[in-house]
């Protein structure tokens, strides 16, 4: 996935547990954990806004946009519902 999430940085920065974060932000462990680990597809903007709050950080400093590998590409467009017409190169 293109999009990394960097929340283990922070964690590590400010010396807080993954439990305490997901308590002060009002969210599971679990929901954290699927989050921090890059499997979420998609985040709130109240969660990110929560989230920045306790860690004392900016969302840049959680999300950052990484390149597809090559050949993610197609995978990318299936995934996202996007498709192509016949004949097209991939993107």
């Amino acid at each position: 996935m293109p999009i990394a999430v960097d929340i283990d940085v922070m964690l590590a920065k400010r010396k807080m547990s993954v439990g305490e974060l997901a308590d002060r932000v009002g969210i599971t462990p679990a929901n954290l954990a699927v989050l921090k680990n890059g499997r979420a597809k998609a985040v709130r903007f109240t969660t990110l806004a929560a989230l920045c709050e306790v860690l004392e950080c900016q969302p840049g400093d959680l999300l950052r946009w990484t390149p597809d590998a090559p050949g993610d590409g197609d995978k990318a467009a299936h995934e996202s519902g996007a498709s192509l017409p016949a004949g097209s190169p991939p993107r």
